[in-house]
């Protein structure tokens, strides 16, 4: 069993917290579209896409959206034709970014991510530069309260989980990303109801920021890029405590 996995927190208290709404929708919508290009609208056939809307229907995106969403992505309705980009970078105090970038005009977007780094102390590196810190997973969270820690990694595993981290009040079960759709439906015939699931990159070692200045140099930098409007996702590999969280967030 993993440990505390302080970055898992920061992430999700953080997008929790600060994402504005019509943005999340945006994001969301973005990834309906290149799930339902990639394999179709049949859901039974196309486990990106049945995540992309769990995700979506978590978040209350209205329905009419989310069909839009697929019809462009399935070419029954006009849109932009969207690509995935991964960029790379260092922040503050040698903390390593992982950039994901959903867009139609790779240029802007190249160009906003290396002025979000500039900007905050941090520079935009060539491809593989950190990416050997980070191993993508599959990673799904549900609540905690209730279950016995050692009971259910026994049944976690025995359903194709890695590993499982116990958080305070959480679980975060891990998995290989081909398997993460797997566990997903096992979880879920089991009677579980998980709060997200989706393929992430976790870092392997964490990089401790051990006072105020430095946490809030890379919380800064954390912030720009996630209200970037064609920045999907971001993974980095700091460390905060929970002290020095809760100040510089206010």
């Amino acid at each position: 069993m993993a440990g505390h996995s302080k970055w898992s927190n920061i992430k999700h208290r953080k997008g929790a917290q600060d994402k504005r709404r019509a943005q999340l929708f945006t994001k969301l919508a973005k990834e309906v579209t290149i799930a339902a290009k990639e394999g179709g609208k049949d859901i039974n056939f196309n486990p990106r896409l049945r995540l992309a809307l769990e995700k979506a229907k978590k978040q209350s995106m209205p329905k009419d959206n989310i069909d839009r969403a697929i019809k462009k992505g399935t070419g029954e309705l006009a849109g932009v034709e969207y690509i995935e980009i991964r960029y790379e970078g260092y922040g503050p105090g040698g903390t390593a970014f992982i950039v994901e970038v959903v867009t139609e005009n790779k240029n802007r977007s190249a160009s906003s991510v290396r002025s979000n780094f500039a900007k905050n102390g941090g520079n935009m590196g060539s491809d593989g530069a950190v990416a050997w810190m980070f191993n993508k997973k599959g990673q799904i969270i549900l609540n905690s309260e209730g279950l016995d820690a050692d009971e259910f990694m026994m049944e976690a595993l025995e359903m194709g989980a890695e590993d499982l981290v116990v958080e305070d009040g959480t679980f975060e079960i891990l998995t290989d990303p081909t398997e993460l759709q797997v566990v997903v439906e096992a979880l879920t015939k089991a009677g579980y109801k998980y709060e997200e699931a989706e393929i992430v990159m976790l870092p392997e070692n964490m990089v401790e920021v051990e006072n105020e200045e430095m946490a809030e140099k890379v919380m800064k930098l954390f912030e720009a890029l996630e209200d970037n409007e064609d920045v999907n996702d971001v993974y980095a590999n700091f460390d905060i405590s929970d002290e020095l969280m809760e100040k510089i967030m206010g």
